[in-house]
């Protein structure tokens, strides 16, 4: 049987998957990612937040995205109604577009969250890690995995029928989804409940600009009486003619999938006969509230759905797989190449567990808030037209002013499915990888879940400010790289510079240091850095490559060189004496940066 070797192997190419390899590739890590299928063949995940955008800025292909995605400004109006074609119920601005949210978002962020669904998402991820020079084998399915103390050992059967071939790797991560073959064969344990749920997807293609176009949002959303769907969630994939429409329905049986029960859900949603409609796929699947209760067992770690699996409530599926890959891939190349001790990477599962277990309870809490709305409105599948008729004059005619404020808090219950935005970027962590600086971290002003509230503290991601460097304008976040840390220091930080740049040399890895400053050639020239830094001119704030905030420090110290030293050591491993002489060669190579190790 031929033998491949490599450092890391990645299972599964989805959003995950292509993450990881992407960003492997750009470290100059040798990686082969290996996948079952191809790139996928339907709309699955959407919501694209701004974290997960971030993250395409980095590996760039923002602008790829964009010029396919739904964009943010035509995403907001959630139309609440009896069908497309029918009575309106309510409407609510969503994914922070309204007038009273676009403010905090637009501050947050120099990118905007947009609707990008998977089918035109992944063949964009996939391009650009081959254009990184990733190794990606389409089709190949990864049958087996186990691991010894040196090495992770999977054997792989191409799907065009040659023979069977193994890999053996440094370290392997599972991005294979909910039927992870590295989950299973390396033991990984899960919490919650499968199976809580059944609904059935189904890609669309109508034409529904007359009822769409004027009120334009990523979802519309039908509660039809009459109909054997509790509701329907219609997802825009191309404005205004191409759908992915989840039915949600109780205890779903095999025939509920014969084309003429969902043709039938299709017409009653629609609710205009003269619609054409063709269906291209129908696809069945089931709530799940699962969370693996680690997500590192030796060589082996999983990511995205593989590790977390929970309803499409949130849009924080694939934003949140590929969160994962982003903070795990910089470790796995400074370990692999010996930089740092293997104990770094225990801090993958330390810092992103709890934020799948968190995604996964918001997303299923989320699901149940819901059906306070539904409730209220009081509309049942078992009625009749004119049952409804006389549900709706009730609710809307002159007696019904206090059931008319009933639904609207319901609505507003539902904020925090669609306005999360502290859900969405207020994901903050604690492990060996952040180094505490005393203080204790901010408590909240407002509802954490809706709000974002941005901190230096450490383990946040490092606060967006819009900086001017000569005639171009760029965010905080634009000073940082993948491949190094990132030192930030004001006006009256040299030292803290000076000290960057020796303990680069003694630790054999980039600290890029950048002064920050009304006035300098990094000019803060808003002052909206200075507000938010949370530090003085002669303090500094260490940035890991994930942009996550390591360390910091408020004002002068007596010896920046030994602080920095002692810091980076402990995020690296102080205990280095495990790596082998051949790793500690002279030269080392961490993606386009070339460095001197001691």
């Amino acid at each position: 049987m031929e033998t491949i070797r490599t450092d890391v192997l990645v299972v599964g190419a989805g959003p995950s998957g292509l993450t990881a390899a992407s960003l492997l590739a750009r470290l100059g890590v040798d990686a082969l990612t290996l996948t079952k299928y191809g790139t996928a063949n339907a709309p699955r995940a959407h919501i694209t937040n701004q974290r997960a955008v971030e993250i395409f800025r980095d590996i760039g292909i923002e602008d790829r995205v964009k010029a396919r995605a739904l964009p943010h400004h035509l995403m907001g109006k959630q139309v609440f109604a009896t069908s497309f074609a029918g009575r309106e119920l309510s409407r609510m601005m969503t994914w922070g577009t309204g007038d009273e949210r676009i403010g905090e978002y637009r501050a947050a962020s120099p990118c905007e969250m947009c609707n990008a669904p998977q089918h035109i998402l992944e063949p964009i991820l996939l391009a650009r890690a081959r254009e990184l020079g990733a190794h990606i084998r389409l089709h190949h399915d990864v049958v087996a995995v186990a691991q010894d103390a040196e090495h992770v050992i999977a054997r792989v059967r191409p799907r065009d029928g040659s023979a069977e071939f193994e890999v053996i790797a440094q370290y392997a991560i599972g991005c294979d989804g909910a039927r992870s073959v590295v989950g299973r064969d390396g033991g990984f344990e899960f919490e919650g409940e499968a199976g809580i749920g059944n609904a059935v997807t189904v890609w669309i293609e109508a034409d529904l600009s007359r009822y769409t176009a004027h009120r334009s949002g990523a979802l519309f959303v039908t509660v039809t009486p009459g109909s054997e769907d509790l509701v329907s969630i219609w997802t825009c994939i191309e404005p205004w003619n191409e759908w992915s429409t989840i039915f949600i329905r109780p205890g779903l049986a095999p025939n509920d999938l014969d084309e003429s029960v969902v043709v039938e859900s299709v017409r009653a949603a629609i609710g205009d006969d003269s619609v054409e409609f063709s269906i291209k796929k129908v696809s069945p699947w089931q709530f799940n509230d699962v969370v693996s209760s680690r997500y590192r067992r030796g060589r082996l770690f999983i990511a995205g759905d593989a590790a977390h699996r929970h309803p499409p409530a949130n849009g924080l599926g694939s934003n949140t797989s590929i969160q994962d890959s982003y903070n795990l891939a910089w470790k796995l190349a400074l370990v692999v190449r010996g930089v740092a001790n293997d104990g770094l990477l225990d801090s993958y599962d330390a810092e992103r567990q709890p934020v799948g277990r968190q995604v996964v309870d918001r997303a299923n809490q989320s699901v149940r808030e819901m059906t306070g709305w539904f409730a209220t409105l009081g509309l049942r599948p078992d009625m009749t037209p004119d049952q409804v008729d006389a549900r709706l004059a009730e609710l809307y005619g002159p007696n019904g002013e206090q059931q008319r404020s009933e639904l609207l808090a319901a609505l507003d219950v539902t904020n925090a499915q669609f306005n999360a935005h502290g859900v969405e970027l207020g994901q903050r962590y604690r492990s060996r990888a952040v180094v505490d600086d005393g203080t204790p971290p901010p408590e909240p002003a407002r509802d954490p879940v809706l709000h974002y509230a941005p901190s230096t503290h450490p383990g946040s991601p490092i606060p967006h400010a819009w900086l001017a460097i000569g005639d171009r304008e760029v965010s905080t976040l634009d000073l940082c790289a993948y491949d190094r840390f990132t030192l930030v220091t004001g006006a009256g930080g040299q030292r803290w510079l000076d000290a960057a740049a020796k303990v680069s040399a003694e630790l054999g890895i980039e600290v890029a240091g950048v002064q920050v400053s009304l006035g300098l050639a990094v000019n803060d020239v808003y002052g909206d850095w200075i507000r938010r830094r949370e530090i003085g001119d002669e303090g500094c704030i260490l940035v890991r490559p994930d942009r996550i905030i390591a360390w910091r420090s408020p004002g002068r110290v007596d010896d920046p060189q030994a602080a920095l030293r002692a810091v980076m050591s402990a995020i690296l491993g102080a205990e280095r004496s495990n790596l082998t002489e051949e790793k500690k060669t002279p030269r080392l190579t961490l993606g386009h940066t070339t460095l001197t190790a001691h």
